[in-house]
C-alpha cells in the first residue's frame, strides 16, 4: 500500500522532543525550555522520568548531556534547582549511545555504547527487549528511525515563541512525509502543549500514486 507503520514488537519506540513552534529544538541564547517550564510540566517530567525508559541517543547529544549532568552535580553549576535535577537525574536511567567515533567504556553512568548501524540496533532491540525506548535529542538519530518505520509513538511538546532569528536545529529537515494518528494531547501551565501521536511514514501524498 506504499505504506510504513511500526513493526509488532516486544519493546515500543517513541520520539520524544520539546520543540518551538516554528520547529526548532533551541535558540541561541535562550534558556532551557526557552525559560517556559511550570510547575504543572516539570511535574508531569518527573512522573515520565519513573517509568523505566531506556533512553536512545547519537554521540553529540552524549557529550553534551553528560557534560551539562556532571556539571550540574557541582556545587555552583548556575543552573536552577529544577534544571539541575533534571540534569543529574538522567545518570541513574539506562541509555544506550549509537556511535562509531566514541569508545568504551563511557564515563556516564549506565551508558551502553553501540558501534554498529544505529536502524538495525534499534530494529533487534524492539524485537529482544521489554518495555519502552525513547529518545533523547539526537535529531537524526529520530529521523533515522521514523524513516525506518520503528517508531510507535511521536510526542511533541510544542512551547509558544517563534525563534526565527535565533533558533538552532531544525527539527524536520529531512523527514518523509508522515501521517499523524493523535491519541493525546493536553496543555501544561496554561502554555505548553503535549501532542503525541502514533507516526504513518508515506511513500507519498495522500492518494497519490506514491501513497
Amino acid at each position: 500500500m506504499g505504506e510504513q507503520t511500526a513493526e509488532t514488537s516486544s519493546a515500543t519506540l517513541m520520539i520524544d522532543l520539546i520543540i518551538s513552534l516554528d520547529g526548532y529544538a533551541s535558540a541561541e541564547g535562550w534558556p532551557g525550555w526557552w525559560g517556559l517550564e511550570g510547575p504543572e510540566y516539570l511535574a508531569w517530567l518527573e512522573q515520565e522520568g519513573e517509568k523505566n525508559y531506556t533512553f536512545l541517543l547519537g554521540a553529540n547529544t552524549y557529550r553534551l548531556m553528560s557534560s551539562m549532568s556532571e556539571e550540574a552535580a557541582a556545587e555552583g553549576s548556575g543552573f536552577s534547582e529544577n534544571e539541575g535535577a533534571s540534569l543529574t537525574g538522567l545518570a541513574a536511567v539506562p541509555k544506550v549511545v549509537f556511535s562509531s567515533t566514541l569508545q568504551a567504556p563511557l564515563t556516564w553512568p549506565n551508558s551502553e555504547l553501540v558501534t554498529e548501524d544505529a536502524v538495525e540496533a534499534v530494529r533487534e532491540m524492539k524485537r529482544t527487549r521489554t518495555g519502552s525506548l525513547s529518545t533523547l535529542g539526537s535529531l537524526s538519530l529520530c529521523r533515522s528511525l521514523l524513516t525506518a518505520g520503528l517508531v510507535d509513538r511521536f510526542r511533541l511538546v510544542i512551547f509558544p515563541v517563534i525563534t526565527g532569528r535565533t533558533g538552532q536545529e531544525r527539527i524536520y529537515d529531512g523527514y518523509p512525509d508522515v501521517s499523524l494518528e493523535m491519541v493525546d494531547s493536553r496543555i501544561f501551565d496554561g502554555r505548553l502543549q503535549l501532542l503525541e501521536y502514533i507516526p504513518t511514514v508515506l511513500s507519498g501524498p495522500p492518494g497519490s500514486s506514491l501513497a
